[in-house]
């Protein structure tokens, strides 16, 4: 049993090891940049630990992206509940993730590079974030703060809005603190219609 415990335990530390020396360099130089022997040797692992681990570089990639997207829930989680209201709560929330566009490693590995390499976010985090935002529409369509409306289709609008928005605000070209408050504007004009006339 301890034997066991030990190789699981070897086994995440390999992981992390190589999660967090991935993300640094990600973010540092981009993933298409980013050399995997570089990143592994820093760590003392080998290129066979990442391939043994995450299948390939794309791989090792997504767990990183999970890693961050996991600590953003957090972070809007904790703007929501620091809200003096349900409004605000959903409000703060929709415009804090803009406001992550601006964050340089959520602005690489995120909205950059993510998207270079797979497309689009990964579905566990769009599920993920569609869900929380039709949990706030639930609550606020309960209280009679926002007009009734089908939330989940409204949930997903409103991420695709949001996420397209932060895309878009993150391009290499272009001045991302400009972008935002365009972003920002066009978010408070499209929540604002959520509220009854």
């Amino acid at each position: 049993m301890q034997q066991r415990r030990t190789r699981a335990s070897m086994i995440e530390e390999t992981r992390t090891k190589l999660v967090t020396a991935a993300r640094r360099a990600f973010s540092q130089h981009g993933f298409a940049h980013t050399a995997m022997n570089d990143f592994t040797a820093a760590v003392g692992l080998t290129r066979g630990a990442l391939y043994h681990h995450f299948g390939n570089k794309e791989g090792l990639l997504l767990a990183v992206i999970e890693q961050i997207e996991a600590e953003v829930a957090d972070r809007l989680q904790a703007v929501s509940d620091a809200a003096p209201s349900s409004w605000e709560a959903f409000r703060q929330r929709c415009c804090t993730y803009l406001e992550l566009a601006l964050e340089p490693e959520i602005r690489r590995i995120i909205l950059q590079d993510a998207r270079a390499v797979f497309g689009d976010v990964p579905q566990a985090a769009q599920l993920a974030g569609i869900a929380a935002l039709q949990a706030s529409l639930e609550k606020l369509i309960s209280e009679g703060i926002v007009a009734p409306l089908h939330a989940n289709v409204t949930a997903r609008m409103i991420y695709g809005a949001v996420t397209e928005a932060s895309f878009w605000i993150a391009e290499p070209d272009g001045d991302p603190e400009t972008r935002l408050d365009v972003g920002l504007q066009g978010l408070e004009r499209l929540l604002s219609g959520l509220l009854p006339r």
